[in-house]
């Protein structure tokens, strides 16, 4: 007769990752191993710093705490339920274990052994590095196995990732690029690209280095106009210096490279700089057989279009792309980068449009040179992926008096026009009024300077909270020399009030990390969202608070988005690394998760039920928030937190 009890235990593991990565014979197999052990409350099943067994654990019924012992007692750090894994040392390192684990309700328990375990991590990669990023080395669980990878939430990678800047494949290229060399007649050039069918020619020295590109559109502009003569040399009309990359670069990377020096061809050189000879050369119309939806196409209309109404067209496009984006499960350092370019670019031509309005009525600003736009918020910190409502200011340069009543209206006015046509694009008012359309938020350099010094110098809770928006500011349209000489303001101000940090840093916990929550998140007890799990209060600003106030205290300028904050600070305190490097890779996967719920549901996806949840989700999340109480706790002992009521 069958013994039914392994049958029982495969039909368990089988709903729980990482074995439902596992075929069902390998599953049945390690099951019939399989030891069924029963815990009264209570009972500890491994202590802190004994040498580990040979099994691992899965709760099959009941619960679990794991405890950290110290010296004047014991730490709380997770509390385990049905499906959860742990006592991973036996398996992973030669170590004892890190932590206690104790039985918090009668429970059952299923102990894997490790030597049938040892195999499968061999033939199943996937399995092999969920358990490397379960494995609970006290708080800090590496979240990624390669620094700068997606963050995957359902435990599956997309194998065509090959690095942070990576799409879904390699562009293809001709290994035999068009040149030619100095001193060659634009003539002679253009029949060679004729006759090649190219679109574009790279002129190279005698060592065959890139010196310089024609294209098309040059031809056009600087021949077919009469502007230069057919016989002058091609040194006339080329563009240069070029722009090089090493060959085998990605199509995410060849993309954003065109977004960010607003070109359309690419060359590739041997070693990737224009000191070695020329490989091949990349066109925006490579990138587009590749793929479809280019983020460079969606900013180059943009800046060509000239209402509104097509602007939400073209940013609704841009969702589809983050969408596609989400599902290869591309890495977020990437889409950040590119819906920043896409939001940058929309609100810089939001911005044009409203100064030609103005200008077309007679009401026209200044040069552009005498005023700043400033981001704030999530745009500043170059993580607004999804659509969510508006934060930005507004400086201009000092005035006379009888100018700057004169000329405060009138920015008012542009101000108010921008954040109405933003509205109209899809990004909502600040319920707040926290916009640049807001008479408290419009103000000379000097008025922004003396607002600072009184926010910083007397820290109330509303003037904190102000900073912790502002302090992401971003300069996005016009003279940003203002907004550095702001920023300068802010660092000498903070130089003379040490407290002030101290205030930010305890303002940065207040909302403690939700890591005891138990069979449950812990949610919203009233209101529109009564029991849904807030990811934006209670999981990502703790750590957006901490990185802000550290890299304050550090004097870090023009770095604003969190998980390179958090990089930054790994650079300026290596004893502090890992649990940097866990927060950065912590925030990165909020975002993800984030941005996936506010796609699924067409809102913001702050907002979310628990029960909606996968088990593989859930522990993703829990993972995500464990750096936060070890950063609050090193807010708490930097800033001396315990004097402050």
């Amino acid at each position: 007769m069958q013994n039914t009890i392994p049958l029982r235990i495969s039909d368990f593991l089988k709903n729980y990752p990482p074995f439902h990565l596992l075929e069902a014979e390998a599953l049945l197999q390690l099951s019939a191993a399989a030891q069924v052990l029963y815990k009264p409350e209570g009972e500890r099943i491994f202590g802190q710093g004994e040498r580990p067994g040979d099994r691992i654990f899965v709760v099959r019924e009941g619960a679990v705490a794991l405890f950290r012992e110290l010296e004047h007692g014991r730490q709380l750090v997770d509390e385990l339920d049905q499906g959860d894994l742990f006592g991973l040392r036996p398996l992973l390192a030669e170590e004892s274990y890190a932590l206690t684990a104790e039985s918090r309700e009668e429970t059952i328990l299923y102990a894997l052994p490790i030597v049938q375990l040892r195999p499968l991590l061999e033939k199943h990669p996937k399995l092999a590095f969920y358990l490397a990023s379960s494995f609970a080395a006290g708080t800090r669980r590496p979240l990624s196995a390669r620094r700068g990878e997606a963050l995957p939430l359902h435990g599956q990678r997309s194998d065509t990732l090959e690095s942070d800047l990576t799409l879904v494949q390699a562009v293809e290229y001709s290994k035999q690029p068009v040149t030619c060399f100095l001193g060659t007649p634009i003539r002679e050039a253009a029949r060679k690209m004729a006759a090649e069918e190219v679109g574009s020619i790279i002129i190279v020295d005698d060592r065959h280095h890139p010196q310089g590109i024609i294209t098309d559109k040059d031809l056009r502009k600087q021949v077919a106009t009469g502007l230069t003569e057919l016989g002058a040399p091609v040194e006339e009309i080329m563009s240069s210096p070029v722009i090089t990359m090493r060959p085998g670069l990605s199509a995410a990377h060849a993309q954003i490279a065109m977004v960010r020096h607003h070109i359309h061809h690419l060359c590739l050189t041997e070693d990737g700089s224009p000191q070695s000879p020329v490989e091949g050369v990349i066109s925006e119309h490579d990138l587009l057989i590749l793929q479809g939806n280019n983020p460079a196409i969606l900013i180059r209309e943009i800046r060509r279009t000239q209402n509104g109404a097509q602007l939400r067209r073209i940013r609704e496009r841009a969702e589809q792309l983050l969408h596609n984006y989400i599902v290869q499960e591309v890495a977020i350092s990437f889409i950040s980068t590119v819906m920043t370019e896409v939001n940058d670019t929309l609100i810089r031509q939001v911005i044009r449009l409203v100064l030609d309005q103005m200008a077309a009525e007679g009401r026209a600003l200044p040069a552009e040179g005498t005023f700043c736009w400033l981001a704030l918020g999530s745009e500043g910190r170059e993580e607004q992926l999804l659509r969510t409502d508006q934060d930005s200011a507004l400086v201009f340069r000092d005035l006379p008096e009888d100018r700057l009543d004169e000329l405060r209206p009138v920015y008012l006015d542009f101000a108010r026009r921008v954040t109405d046509m933003l509205r109209e694009v899809g990004f909502e008012y600040c319920p707040a009024e926290m916009m640049a359309s807001n008479p408290d938020w419009c103000l000379s350099l000097s008025e922004w300077k003396r607002q600072f010094s009184r926010w910083i110098l007397e820290p109330t809770p509303k003037a904190v909270m102000h900073c912790s928006i502002f302090f992401d500011y971003r300069a996005l349209y016009g003279d940003g020399g203002l907004a550095d000489q702001l920023t300068r303001h802010i660092f000498e101000e903070i130089g003379r009030e040490d407290r002030f940090l101290s205030f930010l840093a305890k303002n940065a916990t207040a909302n403690p990390p939700p890591l005891t929550f138990f069979r449950n998140f812990v949610v919203e007890k009233s209101g529109a969202h009564a029991q849904e799990f807030d990811i934006k209060a209670r999981a990502m600003m703790p750590l957006t608070d901490a990185a802000r106030v550290l890299t304050l205290h550090h004097k870090i300028a023009r770095v604003n988005n969190t998980f390179r904050r958090f990089d930054a600070l790994a650079e300026r305190e290596p004893q502090n690394r890992e649990l940097f490097e866990q927060a950065s890779d912590a925030y990165e996967i909020l975002m993800r998760y984030r941005t996936m719920q506010g796609l699924k549901n067409r809102d913001t996806g702050r907002f979310f039920k628990p029960s909606d949840l996968s088990k593989m989700e859930r522990l993703q999340l829990r993972n995500a928030f464990r750096p936060i109480g070890e950063l609050q706790s090193l807010l708490s002992t930097r800033f001396q937190l315990s004097f402050f009521n």
